[in-house]
């Protein structure tokens, strides 16, 4: 693979990161580079290891994460998309609240946006690529797409307020779908 097929192979394995991330914009209530920081820090570490982790255990562990992954993916971002509807209906009196971007928020999030990438991994080791190459390509163009997508995300979010937080959910559970029926 030459570096333009790995920045684009970057690219698309970044997409679902960044519908999350704008999902996550969405839901801020005030926006902050630091905010666009820790959401592009997630996605780009976890996309980053799991090509290693898929390259390194080999194409056994490849009939696994087929098999499974797509199920993890689609139970994480289903139950946080239908956590941030129902939030969004909830009427707790507290506006001032702020999506949170802490571990337990993060942490299933960048699981299950990143579950693809080990299964790339694992096709990265019998095309011979630079892992170490690829893995820090892979990170830093997650990263850069994901914070701005919090960025586009949060845009939508202050002109839409009342909807954001649903419309936030919906994208999860959508992605949920794709990830599931394709």
């Amino acid at each position: 693979m030459n570096p333009f097929e790995i920045f684009m192979l970057s690219v698309g394995l970044a997409m679902d990161a960044f519908a999350v991330a704008i999902g996550i914009g969405l839901a801020l209530r005030l926006f902050d580079w630091r905010k666009a920081f820790i959401v592009g820090a997630w996605f780009g570490v976890f996309q980053a290891f799991m090509p290693l982790a898929g390259y390194f255990v080999g194409f056994w562990f490849a009939d696994f994460v087929a098999a499974v992954g797509d199920i993890i993916a689609f139970v994480l971002l289903t139950g946080l998309g239908g956590k941030m509807i129902w939030g969004s209906f909830q009427k707790s009196g507290h506006d001032e609240e702020e999506t949170s971007l802490g571990v337990l928020a993060m942490f299933p999030l960048a699981i299950a946006t990143s579950v693809d990438a080990m299964a790339v991994g694992v096709g990265l080791a019998f095309l011979y690529v630079n892992i170490a190459l690829a893995a820090v390509v892979i990170g830093v163009v997650t990263f850069a797409i994901s914070a701005a997508g919090v960025k586009v995300g949060n845009v939508f979010g202050i002109k839409f307020k009342s909807k954001a937080e649903s419309a936030g959910g919906l994208i999860l559970i959508l992605i949920a779908l794709r990830v599931l029926l394709w």
